[in-house]
């Protein structure tokens, strides 16, 4: 019997039995669609992430003295005892490190508001004391007007570069650009606002307003409203990506230099870059991954169960058919082939259903987070594939029982 003749009778007989072959349907559904929905959340929040952490461009790092990313209580209090990176310690890497051709300072604050003729923003601005290198090195550039120059840092002048959001809600109907503004209740000049650029996790990206580091520290001092001594961000860009592992391995030199660091102690002091972040958060990220996988595969284990049985249970209801057509003249293996691909139908079947509810199911976070949504597709593959896998595994034993039926035995079956 060729394959299109096994494939149109095993399709026949799923949809002669349309409640057992939906019941059976609903496992598979399960299982595929708690696979697919897991991964597919995370594919589209590990996007939105990946987008967001590439702040830094492909050949900048950061150096700081808070470690990178997720860490532990532990680590944070042992931060906590690191010495402040500090102005010189910048100064250091600029100019003993060649690999490197843009060096940047940072200094953050945070709760600050703007105002403008009687408007004013929510106090929740940030302010950012920094060098001409912020927007090459942070990929936030200005849309309008300029940047800050190296005149402002030595004349320590009270000018800034304002978020486009903030640009938006105090100057809606005029250009902003040399017109003051007092921040924190200070007036400084706006000379330029910075591309608009969102963030779907709720960063500060259009929220925060840039003044010179050198006006910045005259302003707030180098100790904070706590009474913890602030510490430099340090933004450092590689000539070349090629030279991004080079420059770092000479910045912690230089670092450690300074810093008094004594061989064989650890660093004070912590590197990361976009690709650091990210494969941090894919760290994280594993062992939801792999935990929403082996449910998944449960959940499918459980349903080939259920379709093993279900199809034992047609074997013998069709006892009289399968000995009709073996004394017609049907082989042992077109029997056999016809209740597996019965069984592997249903599974795909099933796994096509469960693909899309994965798919609808994942994307809510996306709807509710308004992320981008994703559909990744691979994942849909590797759950078909799975799903004929489960077909083949739980299918094989009720279609050779069927195929070793004696026709006899079979014709006076009632």
């Amino acid at each position: 019997m060729n394959p299109r003749d096994l494939l149109a009778m095993s399709l026949g007989a799923i949809l002669t039995n349309k409640l057992r072959s939906v019941l059976t349907l609903l496992g598979i559904v399960a299982g595929v669609a708690s696979i697919i929905s897991v991964m597919t959340a995370i594919a589209l929040v590990q996007t939105t992430l990946e987008q967001e952490m590439s702040v830094l461009g492909a050949q900048t790092f950061q150096v700081q003295k808070w470690p990178a990313g997720p860490s532990s209580e532990a680590e944070r209090r042992k931060a906590m005892r690191r010495p402040p990176l500090t102005l010189a310690n910048a100064d250091a890497i600029r100019g003993n490190v060649p690999t490197v051709d843009l060096v940047g300072s940072e200094i953050w604050d945070f709760g600050f508001a703007a105002e403008y003729r009687g408007e004013s923003t929510n106090p929740n601005l940030s302010i950012v004391g920094g060098t001409p290198e912020y927007p090459a090195n942070n990929t936030h550039y200005v849309g309008r007007g300029r940047n800050l120059s190296p005149l402002d840092l030595r004349g320590h002048t009270r000018v800034v570069v304002i978020g486009y959001a903030i640009a938006k809600k105090l100057f809606p109907f005029v250009d902003p650009i040399g017109r003051e503004i007092l921040v924190d209740k200070r007036k400084y000049e706006v000379v330029g606002v910075f591309d608009e650029r969102k963030s779907a996790i709720g960063g500060n990206f259009d929220n925060y307003v840039l003044m010179p580091v050198t006006t910045f520290v005259d302003t707030y001092g180098l100790v904070d409203k706590q009474g913890n001594q602030r510490s430099v961000n340090i933004t450092v860009r590689a000539k070349t990506p090629a030279l991004m592992d080079e420059s770092i391995d000479e910045a912690r030199r230089i670092l450690r230099a300074q810093r008094g660091v004594k061989p064989g102690e650890e660093d004070n002091f912590s590197f990361y870059n976009s690709a650091s972040l990210i494969t941090e958060f894919n760290k994280l990220s594993a062992g939801v991954k792999l935990g929403g996988f082996v449910i998944g595969i449960v959940a499918l284990i459980v349903a080939g169960i259920g379709i093993m049985n279900i199809m034992l249970v047609a074997v013998t209801e069709r006892t009289r058919e399968i000995g009709l057509r073996k004394a017609l003249g049907a082989r042992r293996a077109s029997i056999r082939n016809q209740f597996l691909i019965e069984a592997v139908l249903l599974c795909n079947v099933g796994g096509v259903g469960g693909v899309v509810a994965g798919f609808a199911l994942g994307n809510i976070v996306a709807l509710v987070a308004h992320f981008q949504p994703r559909v990744p597709l691979e994942w849909a593959v590797i759950g078909l594939v799975f799903c004929s896998a489960v077909g083949v595994v739980f299918g094989i034993l009720p279609a050779i029982r069927a195929s070793r039926l004696d026709p006899v035995e079979a014709l006076r079956w009632e």
